[in-house]
């Protein structure tokens, strides 16, 4: 059995009526020797077999194979043809084709996502709402007026209540991208074949990998935290004005360090996911897909964060606007007393946008996550061969 990781549904059996006899991907095109080694869990061979329904892609037989086994289109100097049985084409994929394969994939499979994303998004802004509400302290009083080490000490003291305030919140909301990742990357990577998904076939499959997931996430938040740390303390000690600027120049370094590891193990997740890895396999696999990509793939995910920030402004600005109407005064109480003097009214319908706003954006991070992810393979190892056949079309069945 090949050594090399296979792009496998994760959490699947025998039992699903999968084909035995097709291969699994070979040694990676780039000549970089194997990829990874097969756990003892990994699923038997042909785990990408032909859908047992039609699916809801296009599935256009490709022409026969031509150079490398890939089909060739016509002409000279051409775009090759290629085979779409689900959501994407069966080759390296262009920035346009990521994002229109994330957003094809809410709408094939509406009722899955949708399922997931807005069940999730109401339980996590409740949650964040209640939190908020009655557990967690007053915000300090500051006074204004103060200066020298009592305007320090204000400024330490509010520092300290927004970051207690932030993390009930903030951790409630890894915990739903944690799932609705998990959930939607499952859901993805059966579109990729035009397979039709139920939520809980999604979910069946998605569960076994929840808490290997949650163990990267944590990873790569204390990596973050500890190196953050270690760039602002030195400043921090110093405490007068050259600590300060140390400070200032420390917070840039750590946040361009930050950038780097963040892309660099940005396919981690799908990664531990489709191949069912560990944590650490996982980020070695998505630092030698970023390889030679790094650029790229910030510039995409870059794009995908500008168009959530859209998405975020565009719904969240009219929803706080009706919200501070509906509740009467509550710009002044916000400015006045803080976050907890807010009227029920504001929190609900703010709310309400939230839910709006994460139900469309979660889909479409974790849609582009896999693709980047199925687009690196195709581009590295030839996945797209293995895709395709895994699909049944035909002209596919013999590797070149």
């Amino acid at each position: 059995m090949n050594d090399t990781p296979g792009w496998a549904s994760p959490g699947s059996a025998p039992s699903d009526g999968q084909e035995a006899g097709i291969p699994r991907p070979s040694e990676p095109v780039d000549g970089n020797g194997p990829a990874g080694n097969w756990s003892s869990t990994q699923p038997p061979a042909g785990q990408w077999s032909p859908p047992s329904s039609s699916g809801t892609g296009p599935g256009a037989p490709p022409p026969a194979p031509g150079w490398g086994g890939r089909p060739q289109g016509p002409g000279w100097g051409g775009l090759p043809d290629a085979a779409r049985p689900g959501v994407i084409p069966l080759r390296p994929l262009g920035v346009g084709e990521i994002l229109d394969g994330a957003v094809s994939t809410m709408r094939a499979h509406w009722r899955t996502v949708l399922s997931i994303t807005l069940t999730v998004s109401v339980i996590v802004q409740t949650a964040i709402l209640l939190v908020q509400r009655y557990l967690l302290p007053d915000p300090p009083s500051v006074d204004l007026n103060a200066t020298g080490s009592e305007a320090l000490r204000q400024e330490a003291d509010s520092l300290q209540a927004t970051l207690l305030n932030n993390a009930p919140p903030l951790l409630i909301t890894m915990l739903a991208t944690i799932f609705t990742t998990a959930v939607l990357t499952v859901v993805i990577s059966r579109s990729v074949l035009g397979r039709p998904v139920t939520l809980a076939d999604a979910w069946a499959e998605a569960r076994p990998r929840l808490f290997p997931l949650l163990g990267l996430t944590l990873l790569l938040a204390v990596m973050a935290a500890a190196i953050m740390t270690v760039g602002l303390l030195p400043g921090y000690l110093l405490g007068d004005t050259a600590g300060v600027g140390l400070a200032f120049l420390a917070l840039l370094a750590t946040c361009v360090v930050l950038v780097w590891l963040m892309v660099r193990f940005c396919l981690a997740s799908p990664a531990l996911m489709l191949e069912r890895q560990s944590i650490t396999t996982s980020m070695r696999r998505s630092a030698k897909l970023i390889r030679g990509a790094w650029w790229r793939t910030f510039g995409i995910l870059a794009l995908t964060w500008l168009l959530i920030l859209i998405v975020t402004l565009v719904i969240g600005i009219p929803f706080g606007i009706i919200a501070m109407i509906v509740d009467g005064g509550g710009l002044n109480a916000f400015l006045t007393n803080g976050a907890n003097s807010l009227g029920w009214p504001f929190l609900i319908v703010s709310g309400i946008g939230n839910v709006v706003i994460a139900t469309i954006t979660y889909p479409l991070s974790a849609g582009v996550m896999a693709l980047l992810y199925v687009d690196q393979r195709i581009r590295r190892e030839a996945l797209d061969l293995d895709l395709a056949r895994a699909a049944g079309l035909p002209g596919y069945d013999n590797r070149s």
